[in-house]
């Protein structure tokens, strides 16, 4: 897995965004303008930031070297997968995914119903 490679995944997902609103080092995904999943590259390892559910938080961080909570985010509420590393690349799109609905959840019933999500 490398950055290149998720964000091509990610650009899958309905309705995902991607800029660098905090700079040129940092792609932001969004869905209808809420962030979901920071991809970047930190001490020569790239990296994604994604939103968890805190419990998942702390399982993931306690069971696996390369995931911890969240570079520069809130670290109850998200993780950051540094990668190549102990997390395999199925985990770290599942994370993503997961990340992506936890977001698209609390949109407007409007935009629920646009992504198809109700």
């Amino acid at each position: 897995m490398n950055n290149t490679e998720l964000a091509n995944y990610l650009d899958g997902f309905n309705c995902a965004e991607s800029d660098y609103p905090f700079g040129p080092d940092a792609l932001v995904y969004k869905v209808k303008g809420k962030m979901f999943a920071i991809l970047s590259k930190r001490e020569g390892r790239e990296y994604v930031t994604v939103k968890i559910i805190p419990e998942d938080g702390e399982v993931l961080t306690s069971q696996f070297v390369d995931i911890t909570p969240g570079y520069h985010t809130n670290k109850r509420h998200w993780v950051t997968i540094y990668y190549p590393g102990d997390v395999e690349d199925g985990l770290v799109q599942d994370l993503c995914e997961r990340s992506y609905q936890l977001v698209a959840k609390k949109l407007s019933k409007a935009a629920r119903l646009e992504l198809g999500i109700g």
